[in-house]
């Protein structure tokens, strides 16, 4: 976690702070998004995503997985909080076990660098506060974050949408929490 300065010197206290938020999309295919915000106004800084395929074996999956986490983790650090998106139960028990391995694989990650998820924020909730819509599909999703970050209508998120659920887990939460208007 950043460190909060508390005792600001006057040029300090003129400029505006800006909080950095790491959002996680977690499978085995996870997405990840940086969001800035500054005034509360969210500005996207990255969002990327990896694909892994089911012709991996589990443990490269899920290597994979702490790679992509742990290099952006490195490169974006100093983060006021990092979200997931929280997980119940998969579709099956296969599901819940991938899931899982990737969420085990982000908290090594993570905890290389001192980090560890601040905050959780059930799916369904992403989507409704996102889209005003619980059970909106990833293209109104992708689009929604596309309007609130205010994004060219020309920008393409990765395959799948996993960058853009990321994005949204983020901004879900930073307007739960009161940090953005939209």
């Amino acid at each position: 976690m950043r460190k909060k300065v508390r005792n600001l010197t006057k040029s300090q206290r003129s400029k505006p702070q800006t909080e950095r938020f790491l959002g996680l999309d977690l499978s085995l295919s996870p997405g990840l998004a940086v969001i800035d915000v500054t005034n509360r106004i969210p500005t996207l800084i990255y969002a990327g995503s990896i694909a892994t395929t089911s012709d991996d074996s589990d443990a490269v999956r899920s290597e994979a997985v702490a790679a992509f986490i742990s290099t952006n983790a490195f490169r974006f650090r100093l983060f006021d909080a990092i979200i997931r998106e929280d997980f119940l139960s998969g579709r099956n028990k296969r599901a819940t076990q991938t899931i899982f391995s990737a969420w085990a694989a982000a908290d090594r990650a993570l905890n290389a660098y001192g980090l560890r998820v601040d905050a959780e924020i059930n799916g369904a909730t992403v989507k409704r506060i996102i889209t005003g819509n619980g059970k909106a599909e990833k293209a109104e999703v992708a689009d929604a974050v596309r309007k609130i970050l205010r994004l060219p209508d020309d920008y393409v998120w990765a395959k799948g949408n996993d960058d853009s659920d990321a994005a949204a887990v983020v901004l879900a939460w930073l307007i739960r929490e009161g940090k953005i208007d939209i």
